[in-house]
């Protein structure tokens, strides 16, 4: 998989922003309440494991909350199609 471009970013930024601004208003642009990640991958034959992310959090909040969230997946049974 290709490095993250230019447009992947941009588009990123904007949508965190979007999320940003709609968890947590703009008069809470220093201290948001709610936090969000966005995690960006390619599909393709051969998933690599590259992710991209951005959040508006620090990143050991982002890996607690990915930890969390990987430990519910893994304690849920399989389901068929998407959610």
């Amino acid at each position: 998989m290709r490095r993250l471009t230019a447009t992947y970013r941009l588009q990123m930024n904007a949508v965190a922003h979007g999320l940003d601004k709609i968890f947590n208003g703009e008069e809470h642009a220093k201290d948001p309440k709610v936090g969000f990640v966005l995690l960006v991958f390619e599909f393709g034959e051969i998933f690599d494991g590259r992710v991209n992310y951005i959040s508006n959090g620090h990143r050991e909040d982002v890996v607690t909350a990915m930890k969390e969230l990987i430990a519910r997946f893994e304690g849920q049974p399989e389901t068929q199609g998407h959610a």
